[in-house]
This record gives C-alpha cells, sequence and structure tokens, in this order.
C-alpha cells in the first residue's frame, strides 16, 4: 500500500452492543487525542450500522466542554447497535460497502469501541481493507460489563457494574435485615452474566464472613442444584434470620437449559435472559414457605454513572486515548488491553494486543475464584476484584439536583454515496 502523512486522512469511531457507564469516557479520549495530533473524528451514528448506512457525525462540530463532559454521561453519545455482520465469505458486500464509505469519507482509521463480536468485525475489516487495497487501520477498543474479553485484565464498563451491584446488595441486605422479623426473608438479586459470572461474584465483595451477605451466589459456570440451593438458603435463614441471594440471569439447569429463557434471540443470536429472579423467588416461597423480595435491576446496571469507579471511568478514558495512539503509530488489527502489575497497590497500565488473540474468544471467572461450595468467592477473587470498584468518580449537578449530563449535537456529515441496500434490513 502506498505510504501517506501520519495524519493524513480521518478517523471513525462508534460504538457497539449494550453499553456502560463508561463508555462515553472512552468516547472523550478518543477525540481528544486526536484533536491534540491534527487528526478529525466522525463517528457512527447507531454504531456499525451508520457506517454502512453512511450516517456519519462530524464531532469537530461539538465543543470542547461538551466532549470533556462525555467522561461523566452514560448511555452511547453517538447511538450504538447490536447487528452482527456475516463472514467474508457469507457477505462480502457488507464488507465491501464499509471500505467504500471509508474511501468516500478519507476515513484512514477505524475504531470499533465494544466486546468480542465487535473485535471480530475490526479484525475482518482489516483484512478486507489489505484485500481490496485500501489502507485502513482498524483498532478494537475494549468495552464489556461482563468482564469476559480474553487477554485483557478487566473490561472498561466491568468495575463501574461490579461497584454498583456490590453497593446494591449491601444496602439491599441491610433493608431486609431491618424486616427479617416480621416480614422478608429472603431477597433475591438478578444480575447480568450470560456466560461468566463475573458480576455475580462482585457482589461478593458487598460482605465478608459465612454470616454477611450476599449468602448465596449463583455463577453461571456453575449448574444449578436446586436442592442444594434450598437447603443452603433454609439453613442461612435458620441461622442468620435471612438471606441475600445473587443469582447470575445465564445460570443454567443440569440439562444445560437457562433458567430464564425468554425464548428469543437478539441480533448476535444469544439468546434473551431475564426472570431468574422471580422464579427462583416461586421456588423458594413454594418450597420452604420463606416471604421472598426479588429485584431486576436490568439496564439500571450499567447506565448507573453516578455511582461509577474512578478506576473503571479512568480505564475507560485510557485506551481511548491508546487507541488513537495505537492507530496513528500504524498498528492494525490490535486492541489496546489493560495489563495489572500489582494488586496492593494496584498498578496497571495500557498495552496492544493481537485483534486474533481476543476475536470469538469469552473469559470465565476462574475456578479458582468460585468457592468450593460453590456459593460464593475466595480470597483470590476478592485480591482480583476490589481494586476495579475503588474510588468515586460522580458526575456533576446541576441546579435541580440532578446530574448535568450533556447531550451532544450530532451533526451529520453530507453523504455522497447511493443509499445502502442489504439483504436484510
Amino acid at each position: 500500500m502506498p505510504t501517506r502523512n501520519a495524519t493524513s486522512g480521518r478517523l471513525l469511531y462508534a460504538q457497539s452492543g449494550g453499553v456502560t457507564a463508561v463508555i462515553n469516557a472512552t468516547a472523550a479520549g478518543v477525540i481528544e487525542a486526536a484533536r491534540a495530533r491534527g487528526v478529525a473524528v466522525y463517528a457512527a451514528r447507531n454504531g456499525i450500522l451508520g457506517a454502512l448506512r453512511e450516517e456519519l457525525i462530524d464531532t469537530a462540530k461539538e465543543s470542547k466542554a461538551a466532549i470533556a463532559a462525555l467522561r461523566h454521561t452514560p448511555g452511547g453519545a453517538f447511538g450504538s447497535c447490536r447487528y452482527k455482520l456475516k463472514s467474508l465469505e457469507a457477505n462480502r458486500a457488507e464488507y465491501e460497502r464499509l471500505i467504500e464509505v471509508f474511501r468516500a469519507h478519507d476515513i484512514r482509521w477505524f475504531l470499533y469501541n465494544g466486546g468480542n463480536d465487535s473485535a471480530d468485525t475490526a479484525l475482518k475489516l482489516s483484512q478486507i481493507g489489505k484485500a481490496l487495497g485500501y489502507d485502513i487501520r482498524c483498532i478494537g477498543v475494549p468495552k464489556t460489563v461482563d468482564n469476559d474479553l480474553a487477554v485483557t485484565d478487566c473490561c472498561p464498563g466491568f468495575g463501574s457494574v461490579a461497584k454498583y451491584t456490590a453497593v446494591s446488595t449491601l444496602e439491599a441486605s441491610l433493608d431486609v435485615a431491618s424486616m427479617a422479623s416480621t416480614s422478608t426473608k429472603v431477597f433475591i438479586l438478578e444480575v447480568m452474566g450470560r456466560h461468566a459470572g463475573w458480576i455475580a461474584a462482585a457482589a461478593g465483595l458487598a460482605g465478608e464472613g459465612a454470616d454477611a451477605p450476599p449468602h448465596l451466589i449463583l455463577f453461571p459456570e456453575n449448574v444449578f442444584d436446586e436442592a442444594a440451593f434450598l437447603a443452603k438458603v433454609k439453613a442461612t435463614v435458620e441461622r442468620v434470620g435471612w438471606c441475600t441471594v445473587v443469582a447470575s440471569e445465564g445460570i443454567r439447569n443440569a440439562a444445560g437449559q437457562f433458567l430464564a429463557d425468554a425464548g428469543t434471540r437478539d441480533a448476535f443470536g444469544h439468546v434473551q435472559l431475564g426472570g431468574v429472579a422471580p422464579t427462583l423467588a416461586g421456588l423458594v416461597k413454594g418450597r420452604l414457605g420463606y416471604k421472598v423480595h426479588w429485584a431486576l435491576p436490568d439496564y439500571l446496571q450499567r447506565s448507573a454513572r453516578h455511582l461509577a469507579s474512578k478506576v473503571d471511568a479512568e480505564q475507560a478514558y485510557a485506551v481511548g486515548k491508546a487507541a488513537v495512539d495505537c492507530a496513528l503509530a500504524g498498528m492494525n488489527a490490535v486492541m489496546p488491553v489493560i495489563v495489572r502489575n500489582s494488586d496492593s497497590p494496584y498498578r496497571w497500565k495500557i498495552e496492544p494486543a493481537p485483534l486474533a488473540k481476543i476475536a470469538n474468544r469469552e473469559k470465565k471467572l476462574p475456578r479458582g475464584f468460585i468457592r468450593k461450595d460453590g456459593f460464593g468467592i475466595t480470597a483470590a477473587a476478592r485480591r482480583h476484584l476490589a481494586p476495579l470498584i475503588a474510588g468515586e468518580a460522580p458526575p456533576p449537578n446541576g441546579k435541580d439536583g440532578l446530574p448535568a449530563y450533556v447531550q451532544l449535537k450530532n451533526l451529520p456529515v453530507a453523504k455522497k454515496l447511493a443509499a445502502w441496500s442489504p439483504d436484510k434490513p
């Protein structure tokens, strides 16, 4: 490919999949780092679909203050989507369309902020760029609440949902304890985690010791044993007077079936989950006769910017900045990942890692992090998780007492190509 000036052309940034409380901090890191290097940044409206539809946003129209405010604003500032590109062989036309859009707008760097599927897309795009003779550098930028990306020590977004989960577990447990003598005996909190129990494990930070909540954690890495579960709940209530249970949405029975299979699938082919808590509540009430309350925080887990971890917010910004550094250094098909240097004091750094070692790989909770009885976390898990929820990074409040979040103008870039006509809209 012909050589060119390191800062000629534009950078395109896109957000993918479920957003996190700190994904916009990554966007701020990208835009501020690129501006400092004199590189123009476009953003794709609603993720990869925006790139395919040529719906691009000119971030140069946003003020310095607005971009800085992204660091404390939840949601996806430019819109995200769940849209999985097929393989190069199955649908080469989509990849060719993306290159066509890149060529039309002189996009020379593409930064895709997402999880496993997004890393796979960035990897494939780097390959098709070479095949079509177009000089495009593709960088995956890490983001998942599930903390399930390979190679990286942790995923930006996870530390904040971990803090929210631990705090919620602690606060709700204090409430249950105060009412247990005449009211609720069992409280069940359902948390995200389809295949990996990182978020459920984070709830274990709420307390330490046999009588401290959460008294039971149900991990997707373990087969759900109904008899053992009921016996543990009963023993806890008889000993402590009440019981807090934290259950991952992805727990399965011995037949491998999700306890909370909603019967539908998303665009990535994932089973839509939700309903573990009421299922378990019905089981406890029906078999043990205890009064039960349950909660399903759902989107609250990933949007709770008011309770974000300072460490997480800093890491989210750092990977955005590092992604720009990687791109402008001429790297391709890499992801800036977090490397842990020590637990206490917690020290970390950012290094590039090949997307080929990350794409479509899933990091489960290590067996050594799950207690031998299967219902709690080990000391090793506590050492690993505790630093990730450290510190506070509260958003500024407005005169109304609510957080002062920013809403960008998101002004469009003029289109140059014919409308995209996919086989399946």
